[in-house]
């Protein structure tokens, strides 16, 4: 019974006052950003700065949950998860849709300005990740973080590409472009979110039942008929 009521290494969970810092530091930056970087994109006429700004927005969304659940079952942290890459998965639909509406609009973003403001983005995603570059392989609700903060980093640099053609070829395709490939990097991002959080939410139904079979004591949880066969032993030698 001993070995059903063991325990293998878990991946790490979050349960570190290091961790946390780092984690309510990088929820004021990426809120900070998104308030300028959103204002930014309305001015610019830049879907990219916008749909980078919501990026941010749901980077910060995304720490608050993950604070809240630290220390919670396993099942608890792998729903948190679960909500998380939905959200992810909504904010990529919406915008692959508003990328789609704004090709019927037309406009020339500011490239300029899109330029500074990645530049700044950039900035503070690379302080972010290397905050939290040591915490990239935790379980389903500390890896989420990692992947926002990743996208956020590899946004900035697609947006400062934009920039420069946009800049370079005077219209609005290179913004429209590096939308609908951030739209996508939501989207992928929210299946691997989704798919670990599936997986460790059955692991966690697997573990609250293994414990409590520990708490009865009973040695039927680990082997369907040993103490039947046992008392069967003994009672013909």
């Amino acid at each position: 019974m001993s070995a059903a009521c063991g325990h293998d290494h878990a991946p790490f969970d979050g349960m570190s006052d290091i961790y946390k810092r780092r984690l309510w530091l990088v929820i004021a930056i990426n809120a900070g950003m998104f308030a300028v970087e959103m204002t930014a994109g309305q001015l610019a006429r830049s879907q990219a700065l916008q749909a980078d700004a919501l990026d941010f927005f749901a980077d910060a969304i995304t720490y608050g949950i993950s604070l809240a659940v630290i220390g919670a079952s396993l099942k608890t942290r792998s729903i948190a998860a679960a909500g998380k890459g939905l959200s992810l998965f909504l904010m990529g639909l919406w915008v692959f849709g508003s990328t789609i509406w704004r090709v019927f609009q037309g406009g020339v973003p500011e490239a300029p300005v899109m330029g500074l403001i990645g530049l700044l983005a950039l900035a503070a995603n690379v302080a972010s990740v290397l905050l939290l570059m040591s915490y990239k392989d935790g379980d389903a609700n500390v890896r989420s973080v990692w992947l926002c903060s990743r996208n956020d980093a590899i946004g900035n640099v697609i947006v400062m590409i934009a920039a420069l053609g946009v800049w370079g070829t005077a219209t609005a395709w290179p913004d429209l472009i590096v939308a609908g490939i951030m739209a996508g990097l939501f989207l992928y991002s929210s299946v691997q979110i989704l798919s670990q959080s599936y997986r460790e939410w059955r692991a966690g139904e697997a573990v609250t039942l293994s414990s409590s079979c520990c708490r009865t004591g009973k040695a039927s949880c680990g082997s369907g008929h040993g103490h039947d066969h046992a008392h069967h032993a003994h009672r013909h030698p």
